[in-house]
């Protein structure tokens, strides 16, 4: 049996934490739900899922569809796109069939790339590789959420590049419906018609655009994570605060920029780690640029955003106590006026 091959290659970086990363988890499980009502889809795909951060890992192998069981995402720090491309090429040449003069081997792949920010290593050696070799076998679809992509810089890669333009919940379902909706359409063109080139349903109604490549486009930095540990069971979280434009005191010709509070999350620290670049990023923010205070998310002690003479973040209650669970120094809790700078993760 020829399958086809849909491999989920998913950004899990920082940035992605809160509702973005459980957007695409509900996503996955709904569109695997869907697929599996369809016969032809039933007959011939098989799932993959590759998720990314600082590095890339699999998992979920190769797998047919009625067996195939979505995962639960875990986030790390970086986004090493080159990392991931590189993990899907390895994956590719151990488990799909090629062609030989005995057996057809399977159709063309069809990859889903989502990602929210850009590279944090060095694609390019992974980008030639790919287009060399893979491209050319492969269909990849290269989508954007939100506008901190470099989409020309996925433009070298595949000429399939949109972007989801609102990344609310209703945006996500429209979108992961357009998703089901083109590998349904794929999968009968396979079956049908023995044409393995990806059939995109139309965006027509969706937030989603497909994006001209050619055009230079603006990057900007719509996240700041920092972080934390937890004080009283020293666990780690991420605080996660969103870029915003506004008047300065009212005036509308005058725009500053600040971070306001998105929520502050526990994360898996064996998990994070293994995914995570281990290089510093080497970027600052200063405190006064970010607005909000959140609770600490894995002990509920009020203030989760303390800064230690060590640099890093952790957590005290109220009643003041203060011992870094980074350092072990102990001391107690002072207000300062003009802010600090604590390091900014890679996003």
């Amino acid at each position: 049996m020829r399958r086809l091959p849909i491999y989920f290659l998913i950004d899990v970086s920082e940035s992605m934490v809160g509702e973005p990363i459980e957007q695409v988890q509900n996503g996955i499980r709904t569109i695997v739900q869907e697929l599996r009502t369809d016969p032809y889809a039933l007959e011939t795909v098989f799932v993959s899922v590759i998720a990314f951060a600082g590095k890339a890992k699999c998992l979920s192998p190769l797998t047919e569809l009625y067996k195939f069981y979505p995962p639960m995402f875990p986030i790390g720090g970086g986004t090493s796109l080159g990392g991931a491309l590189e993990a899907l090429m390895d994956d590719m040449e151990h488990f799909v069939q090629k062609t030989t003069i005995d057996v057809k081997g399977d159709w063309k792949p069809i990859i889903f790339l989502f990602t929210d920010g850009t590279p944090t290593d060095n694609p390019e050696r992974a980008f030639k590789r790919w287009n060399n070799q893979y491209r050319r076998s492969c269909n990849l679809i290269a989508i954007s959420i939100g506008d901190n992509v470099n989409t020309q810089l996925l433009g070298t890669i595949t000429e399939n590049v949109l972007r989801l333009k609102d990344t609310n919940e209703n945006s996500f379902k429209s979108f992961f419906k357009w998703v089901t909706a083109s590998i349904k359409t794929s999968s009968v063109s396979v079956s049908e018609y023995s044409n393995d080139d990806v059939k995109l349903a139309p965006v027509d109604g969706i937030n989603l655009e497909k994006v001209d490549i050619k055009k230079q486009c603006r990057i900007d930095e719509n996240f700041a994570v920092i972080l934390g540990r937890c004080q009283a069971v020293h666990k780690p979280y991420l605080i996660k605060y969103a870029k915003r434009i506004r008047p300065f005191d009212g005036l509308e010709k005058i725009n500053v920029a600040d971070f306001k509070l998105v929520g502050a999350y526990p994360i898996n620290e064996e998990e994070y780690k293994s995914l995570s670049d281990t290089t510093k990023a080497g970027n600052n923010i200063n405190t006064s640029e970010l607005i909000g205070q959140p609770a600490c998310p894995c002990c509920g002690n009020q203030y989760g955003f303390v800064v230690c003479e060590c640099g890093n973040v952790f957590c005290v209650g109220e009643d003041g106590k203060c011992k870094c669970p980074w350092c072990g120094m102990e001391g107690e809790l002072i207000s300062v006026e003009n802010g600090l700078d604590v390091n900014r993760t890679r996003g």
